[in-house]
């Protein structure tokens, strides 16, 4: 095969997560275990969302499990996994041979530390290969024990450790697969290439780009996450006018005080300056951008769904938030009977636990709008930390 120019090419990534982990350890299959704050599932589908050539993402996942899947980085394309991983790639492959995209990346949800230069290495390797596959040289001495307990040393030379994601020119693999043997159990995707008499390069694999296996995998998963983390740092100001009405919402309580705020949406004048925080920690721009207020779609919109959306883009960036530190600026309503309540609404959805979100109210002693009653100022300072991979 002579494959196009990579770039005039498609991509597309499946990323196998139907296995039960059970090696790892512990009650939950590994891949929905916390790492660095989250599931590792998550740090390894945001890898190939930020991946500036990747485009669909396929998760192949048991049905099972879906309900531990949670808020994800983005949207994906679900598929349901098999009994064994040849099966579970194979039905990811079905789902993308609907509308094939060129090339297909296969990769394993318990590597979730893969970095964008092995990605790129990948789809490098596969503008004059069928299969490229990143791997690293053995360098430990190697020994093999006989039946009867005796050891002898085994030559290390030409001897790789293999990792994915793997890369293949798609129609070529998707033949491959649908000629096995349904029962069929391969080791990984390189094999089926193999068997199908692919051409295969190995690119550079990465020390990082460990495979959680065994408990004591997460405590190295740990380490490297956190020497890979830089803090950032996000503000949000927003002010909206007062009028009477029945009641407003402010931090996504609804509180009834014979006022309402003026605005397009629900004018959550507090959810507002939080989105505005969270979309500067990930330098996605401010709210205006991803919500105009020109646009009827968002009229009378409950505020909830602007914070939503920007912890989707949060964790699509990589960041995951630690810390939100809210202050509301008004006369009126008075904030201490419902301090509480606004709390752990921002702590739902935000994900945070309730002791890391602070909640501050102040007046201006009378002077200006605010201490004339006639609207609410908030601002909010978010802090987190991001991969720096």
């Amino acid at each position: 095969m002579v494959p196009k120019e990579v770039e005039a090419l498609s991509f597309a990534v499946i990323i196998v997560a139907a296995g039960g982990g059970t090696r790892a350890g512990g009650p939950v299959p590994k891949q929905f275990r916390t790492l660095g704050g989250r599931p590792m599932l998550h740090h390894t589908i945001g890898a190939f969302a930020t991946h500036p050539e990747i485009g669909r993402i396929v998760l192949v996942s048991n049905p099972a499990h879906r309900d531990r899947l949670g808020a994800l980085p983005l949207e994906v394309i679900h598929a349901d996994g098999g009994p064994s991983r040849t099966a579970s790639v194979r039905a990811g492959l079905a789902v993308l041979s609907e509308t094939p995209p060129d090339l297909v990346l296969i990769h394993d949800a318990a590597r979730p530390l893969v970095s964008t230069q092995v990605i790129s290495g990948v789809l490098d390797g596969l503008r004059s290969f069928d299969a490229a596959i990143p791997a690293l040289p053995v360098t430990d001495a190697l020994t093999r024990r006989d039946a009867d307990g005796a050891f002898e040393p085994v030559s290390r030379d030409g001897l790789f450790r293999v990792q994915t994601p793997q890369g293949f020119h798609f129609p070529a693999l998707w033949a491959a697969y649908q000629a096995l043997p349904d029962d069929a159990d391969l080791p990984d995707d390189a094999a089926v290439a193999k068997r199908a008499g692919m051409t295969l390069t190995l690119t550079a694999g990465d020390e990082e780009n460990l495979k959680v296996t065994f408990p004591d995998d997460f405590d190295r998963a740990e380490e490297r996450l956190e020497r890979r983390r830089i803090p950032v740092t996000g503000s949000g100001f927003d002010v909206h006018r007062l009028e009477a009405g029945d009641s407003m919402m402010l931090g996504g309580v609804q509180i009834a005080a014979g006022l309402s705020l003026i605005g397009h949406s629900d004018a959550d004048v507090v959810l507002h300056a939080l989105t505005d925080a969270i979309l500067g920690c990930c330098g996605q721009g401010d709210i205006g951008q991803h919500f105009p207020p020109s646009d009827p779609q968002w009229k009378g919109r409950a505020s909830s769904a602007f914070v939503e959306h920007a912890m989707t883009l949060a964790a699509a960036a990589g960041v995951i938030l630690t810390h939100v530190d809210l202050t509301i600026i008004c006369e009126r309503p008075k904030i201490g009977p419902h301090r509480d309540a606004i709390r752990a609404r921002v702590a739902g959805l935000t994900g945070l636990g309730e002791a890391a979100v602070n909640i501050k109210a102040t007046t201006t002693e009378g002077l200006g709008f605010t201490g004339r009653g006639e609207g609410i100022t908030a601002q909010a300072l978010v802090s987190g930390w991001k991969d720096a991979s």
